[in-house]
Protein backbone atom coordinates (compact mmCIF):
# COMPACT_ATOMS: atom_id res chain seq x y z
CA UNK A 1 0.00 0.00 0.00
CA UNK A 2 1.09 3.54 -0.72
CA UNK A 3 -0.26 7.03 -1.03
CA UNK A 4 0.11 9.60 -3.79
CA UNK A 5 -0.52 13.31 -3.40
CA UNK A 6 -2.51 14.95 -6.18
CA UNK A 7 -1.63 18.39 -7.53
CA UNK A 8 -4.24 19.99 -5.25
CA UNK A 9 -2.99 18.13 -2.17
CA UNK A 10 -5.59 15.37 -2.15
CA UNK A 11 -4.31 11.97 -0.99
CA UNK A 12 -4.93 8.99 -3.27
CA UNK A 13 -4.80 5.42 -1.98
CA UNK A 14 -2.55 3.23 -4.14
CA UNK A 15 -1.71 -0.47 -4.17
CA UNK A 16 1.52 -1.41 -5.94
CA UNK A 17 2.73 -4.99 -6.21
CA UNK A 18 6.25 -3.70 -6.89
CA UNK A 19 8.93 -5.71 -8.56
CA UNK A 20 10.81 -5.35 -11.84
CA UNK A 21 8.00 -6.41 -14.14
CA UNK A 22 6.40 -4.26 -16.82
CA UNK A 23 4.03 -1.90 -14.96
CA UNK A 24 0.29 -2.11 -15.58
CA UNK A 25 -1.93 0.59 -14.06
CA UNK A 26 -5.57 -0.42 -13.60
CA UNK A 27 -8.10 2.44 -13.35
CA UNK A 28 -11.48 1.42 -11.99
CA UNK A 29 -15.02 2.19 -13.03
CA UNK A 30 -17.75 4.22 -11.37
CA UNK A 31 -18.81 4.01 -8.55
CA UNK A 32 -16.37 1.30 -7.47
CA UNK A 33 -12.76 1.28 -6.26
CA UNK A 34 -9.45 -0.34 -7.07
CA UNK A 35 -10.74 -3.48 -5.35
CA UNK A 36 -12.90 -4.12 -8.41
CA UNK A 37 -9.80 -5.43 -10.21
CA UNK A 38 -9.61 -8.52 -7.95
CA UNK A 39 -10.12 -10.89 -10.91
CA UNK A 40 -7.20 -9.36 -12.82
CA UNK A 41 -4.54 -8.63 -10.20
CA UNK A 42 -3.47 -12.21 -9.44
CA UNK A 43 -3.40 -13.21 -13.11
CA UNK A 44 -1.23 -10.23 -14.01
CA UNK A 45 1.10 -10.66 -11.06
CA UNK A 46 1.51 -14.38 -11.77
CA UNK A 47 2.44 -13.48 -15.34
CA UNK A 48 5.25 -11.29 -14.01
CA UNK A 49 3.71 -7.83 -14.27
CA UNK A 50 3.95 -5.04 -11.73
CA UNK A 51 0.32 -4.22 -10.94
CA UNK A 52 -0.72 -0.79 -9.72
CA UNK A 53 -4.28 0.13 -8.74
CA UNK A 54 -5.59 3.25 -7.07
CA UNK A 55 -8.89 4.54 -5.78
CA UNK A 56 -10.22 7.56 -7.64
CA UNK A 57 -10.54 10.66 -5.45
CA UNK A 58 -13.84 10.53 -3.57
CA UNK A 59 -14.05 6.74 -3.84
CA UNK A 60 -12.80 3.74 -1.90
CA UNK A 61 -9.97 4.59 0.48
CA UNK A 62 -8.85 7.82 -1.19
CA UNK A 63 -9.52 11.25 0.27
CA UNK A 64 -12.94 12.67 -0.50
CA UNK A 65 -12.73 16.38 -1.38
CA UNK A 66 -15.69 18.55 -2.28
CA UNK A 67 -14.55 19.12 -5.86
CA UNK A 68 -12.17 17.98 -8.57
CA UNK A 69 -14.43 15.50 -10.35
CA UNK A 70 -13.96 16.77 -13.89
CA UNK A 71 -11.82 14.72 -16.26
CA UNK A 72 -8.98 17.23 -16.44
CA UNK A 73 -8.47 16.92 -12.68
CA UNK A 74 -8.95 13.15 -12.69
CA UNK A 75 -6.43 12.74 -15.50
CA UNK A 76 -4.00 14.91 -13.54
CA UNK A 77 -4.45 12.49 -10.63
CA UNK A 78 -3.40 9.66 -12.93
CA UNK A 79 -0.36 11.69 -13.97
CA UNK A 80 0.52 12.13 -10.27
CA UNK A 81 0.37 8.36 -9.77
CA UNK A 82 2.72 7.75 -12.69
CA UNK A 83 5.21 10.45 -11.77
CA UNK A 84 5.35 9.86 -8.02
CA UNK A 85 5.79 6.11 -8.48
CA UNK A 86 8.25 7.01 -11.27
CA UNK A 87 7.07 4.31 -13.64
CA UNK A 88 7.87 4.17 -17.33
CA UNK A 89 6.74 2.04 -20.28
CA UNK A 90 3.37 1.67 -18.55
CA UNK A 91 0.29 0.03 -19.95
CA UNK A 92 -2.80 1.95 -18.83
CA UNK A 93 -5.99 -0.08 -18.46
CA UNK A 94 -9.13 2.00 -17.97
CA UNK A 95 -12.47 0.38 -17.21
CA UNK A 96 -15.71 2.26 -17.95
CA UNK A 97 -15.24 5.74 -16.43
CA UNK A 98 -11.53 4.92 -16.07
CA UNK A 99 -11.23 4.82 -19.84
CA UNK A 100 -11.85 8.53 -19.81
CA UNK A 101 -8.86 9.14 -17.57
CA UNK A 102 -6.66 7.11 -19.91
CA UNK A 103 -7.77 9.02 -23.01
CA UNK A 104 -7.61 12.46 -21.37
CA UNK A 105 -4.16 11.70 -19.92
CA UNK A 106 -2.84 10.76 -23.37
CA UNK A 107 -4.44 13.86 -24.90
CA UNK A 108 -3.04 16.28 -22.32
CA UNK A 109 0.26 14.67 -21.27
CA UNK A 110 1.21 12.66 -24.32
CA UNK A 111 2.82 9.26 -23.95
CA UNK A 112 6.37 9.70 -22.58
CA UNK A 113 5.63 7.22 -19.78
CA UNK A 114 3.05 5.09 -21.62
CA UNK A 115 3.75 2.07 -23.81
CA UNK A 116 0.17 1.00 -24.56
CA UNK A 117 -3.44 1.50 -23.49
CA UNK A 118 -6.52 -0.62 -22.95
CA UNK A 119 -10.10 0.66 -22.86
CA UNK A 120 -12.47 -1.87 -21.28
CA UNK A 121 -16.25 -1.28 -21.33
CA UNK A 122 -15.15 2.33 -21.56
CA UNK A 123 -17.19 5.52 -21.89
CA UNK A 124 -15.33 7.21 -24.81
CA UNK A 125 -15.90 8.61 -27.32
CA UNK A 126 -18.99 10.48 -25.98
CA UNK A 127 -21.92 8.96 -24.14
CA UNK A 128 -24.40 11.82 -24.21
CA UNK A 129 -26.74 11.94 -27.18
CA UNK A 130 -26.67 15.44 -28.69
CA UNK A 131 -27.41 17.03 -32.05
CA UNK A 132 -23.79 16.59 -33.12
CA UNK A 133 -23.48 13.19 -31.40
CA UNK A 134 -26.62 11.31 -32.45
CA UNK A 135 -24.89 7.96 -31.85
CA UNK A 136 -24.44 8.74 -28.17
CA UNK A 137 -26.22 5.97 -26.25
CA UNK A 138 -27.24 8.11 -23.25
CA UNK A 139 -30.21 10.42 -23.75
CA UNK A 140 -30.60 13.56 -21.67
CA UNK A 141 -33.73 12.12 -20.08
CA UNK A 142 -31.91 8.94 -19.10
CA UNK A 143 -29.02 10.95 -17.66
CA UNK A 144 -31.46 13.04 -15.62
CA UNK A 145 -33.16 9.89 -14.32
CA UNK A 146 -29.82 8.45 -13.23
CA UNK A 147 -28.97 11.61 -11.31
CA UNK A 148 -32.41 11.79 -9.74
CA UNK A 149 -32.20 8.16 -8.64
CA UNK A 150 -28.83 8.69 -6.96
CA UNK A 151 -30.03 11.86 -5.26
CA UNK A 152 -33.31 10.42 -3.97
CA UNK A 153 -32.30 6.99 -2.66
CA UNK A 154 -28.59 6.25 -2.80
CA UNK A 155 -28.75 2.70 -1.44
CA UNK A 156 -31.55 1.61 -3.75
CA UNK A 157 -29.79 3.22 -6.70
CA UNK A 158 -26.53 1.39 -6.06
CA UNK A 159 -28.33 -1.94 -5.69
CA UNK A 160 -30.12 -1.47 -9.02
CA UNK A 161 -27.05 -0.11 -10.78
CA UNK A 162 -24.85 -2.98 -9.60
CA UNK A 163 -27.38 -5.55 -10.79
CA UNK A 164 -27.52 -3.88 -14.21
CA UNK A 165 -23.72 -3.69 -14.25
CA UNK A 166 -23.56 -7.49 -14.37
CA UNK A 167 -26.67 -8.27 -16.41
CA UNK A 168 -26.49 -9.52 -19.99
CA UNK A 169 -29.86 -9.38 -21.70
CA UNK A 170 -32.17 -10.34 -18.87
CA UNK A 171 -29.76 -12.70 -17.09
CA UNK A 172 -27.42 -11.92 -14.22
CA UNK A 173 -23.99 -13.05 -15.44
CA UNK A 174 -22.34 -13.35 -12.00
CA UNK A 175 -23.17 -14.74 -8.58
CA UNK A 176 -25.14 -12.47 -6.25
CA UNK A 177 -22.02 -12.18 -4.09
CA UNK A 178 -20.34 -10.24 -6.92
CA UNK A 179 -23.25 -7.80 -7.01
CA UNK A 180 -23.13 -7.42 -3.24
CA UNK A 181 -19.42 -6.69 -3.40
CA UNK A 182 -20.01 -3.97 -6.01
CA UNK A 183 -22.67 -2.42 -3.77
CA UNK A 184 -20.25 -2.46 -0.84
CA UNK A 185 -17.62 -0.62 -2.90
CA UNK A 186 -20.20 1.86 -4.19
CA UNK A 187 -21.27 2.76 -0.66
CA UNK A 188 -17.68 3.78 0.13
CA UNK A 189 -18.04 6.68 -2.29
CA UNK A 190 -18.75 10.21 -1.20
CA UNK A 191 -22.13 11.39 -2.49
CA UNK A 192 -20.70 14.58 -3.97
CA UNK A 193 -18.00 12.55 -5.70
CA UNK A 194 -20.54 10.06 -7.04
CA UNK A 195 -22.70 12.86 -8.47
CA UNK A 196 -19.74 14.85 -9.81
CA UNK A 197 -18.24 11.85 -11.55
CA UNK A 198 -21.63 10.84 -12.94
CA UNK A 199 -21.82 14.26 -14.55
CA UNK A 200 -18.30 13.83 -15.92
CA UNK A 201 -18.70 10.41 -17.53
CA UNK A 202 -22.14 11.22 -18.86
CA UNK A 203 -21.28 14.50 -20.54
CA UNK A 204 -17.57 14.59 -21.45
CA UNK A 205 -16.75 14.55 -25.15
CA UNK A 206 -13.57 12.55 -25.84
CA UNK A 207 -13.76 12.58 -29.61
CA UNK A 208 -10.86 14.98 -30.03
CA UNK A 209 -8.87 13.24 -27.29
CA UNK A 210 -8.97 9.98 -29.23
CA UNK A 211 -7.09 11.66 -32.08
CA UNK A 212 -4.12 12.14 -29.75
CA UNK A 213 -3.63 8.45 -28.99
CA UNK A 214 -0.22 7.48 -30.37
CA UNK A 215 0.34 4.15 -28.59
CA UNK A 216 -1.07 0.68 -29.31
CA UNK A 217 -4.67 0.47 -28.15
CA UNK A 218 -6.85 -2.49 -27.23
CA UNK A 219 -10.62 -2.12 -26.88
CA UNK A 220 -12.35 -4.84 -24.82
CA UNK A 221 -16.13 -4.84 -24.55
CA UNK A 222 -18.97 -7.20 -23.80
CA UNK A 223 -21.51 -7.48 -26.60
CA UNK A 224 -24.36 -7.43 -24.04
CA UNK A 225 -23.25 -4.32 -22.13
CA UNK A 226 -26.44 -2.53 -21.11
CA UNK A 227 -24.68 0.20 -19.12
CA UNK A 228 -22.24 1.46 -21.78
CA UNK A 229 -23.51 -0.20 -24.97
CA UNK A 230 -20.80 -1.39 -27.33
CA UNK A 231 -22.34 0.14 -30.48
CA UNK A 232 -22.27 3.63 -28.99
CA UNK A 233 -18.90 3.42 -27.27
CA UNK A 234 -16.31 0.67 -27.84
CA UNK A 235 -17.23 0.17 -31.48
CA UNK A 236 -16.93 3.87 -32.22
CA UNK A 237 -13.63 4.17 -30.34
CA UNK A 238 -12.15 1.23 -32.24
CA UNK A 239 -13.20 2.81 -35.53
CA UNK A 240 -11.82 6.22 -34.51
CA UNK A 241 -8.32 5.01 -33.56
CA UNK A 242 -6.43 3.60 -36.56
CA UNK A 243 -4.68 0.33 -35.86
CA UNK A 244 -6.53 -0.31 -32.61
CA UNK A 245 -7.43 -3.87 -31.72
CA UNK A 246 -10.88 -5.05 -30.64
CA UNK A 247 -11.92 -7.99 -28.50
CA UNK A 248 -15.70 -8.34 -28.25
CA UNK A 249 -16.72 -10.86 -25.59
CA UNK A 250 -19.96 -12.74 -26.38
CA UNK A 251 -22.54 -12.54 -23.61
CA UNK A 252 -20.43 -10.02 -21.71
CA UNK A 253 -22.25 -7.45 -19.57
CA UNK A 254 -20.73 -4.13 -18.51
CA UNK A 255 -18.73 -5.76 -15.72
CA UNK A 256 -17.16 -8.21 -18.16
CA UNK A 257 -13.87 -8.29 -16.25
CA UNK A 258 -15.73 -10.03 -13.39
CA UNK A 259 -18.27 -12.04 -15.38
CA UNK A 260 -15.82 -13.39 -17.97
CA UNK A 261 -12.42 -13.09 -16.25
CA UNK A 262 -10.72 -15.86 -18.21
CA UNK A 263 -11.55 -14.33 -21.58
CA UNK A 264 -10.87 -10.80 -20.35
CA UNK A 265 -7.52 -11.73 -18.80
CA UNK A 266 -6.42 -13.71 -21.85
CA UNK A 267 -7.15 -10.76 -24.13
CA UNK A 268 -5.23 -8.48 -21.79
CA UNK A 269 -2.25 -10.83 -21.43
CA UNK A 270 -2.09 -11.44 -25.18
CA UNK A 271 -1.97 -7.68 -25.77
CA UNK A 272 0.60 -7.09 -23.03
CA UNK A 273 2.84 -9.80 -24.43
CA UNK A 274 3.28 -8.16 -27.81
Amino acid sequence: MAHVTAQDGITLFVEDSGGPGHPVVLIHGWPLSGESWAHQKDALEQAGYRVITYDRRGFGRSEKPQDGYDYDTLAADLTAVLTQLDVHEVTLVGFSMGGGEVVRHLATQGSPRVRAAVLASAVPPYLLQTDDNPEGPLTRDAAAQLREGLEQDRDAFFADFAAGFFTAGDQLAVDQSEVDEAVRMSRQSDQGAALGCMEAWATTDFREDLRAIDVPLLVIHGDSDGTVPFEGSGKRTHEAVPGSELVLIPGGPHGVNASHPEQFNQALLDFLGR
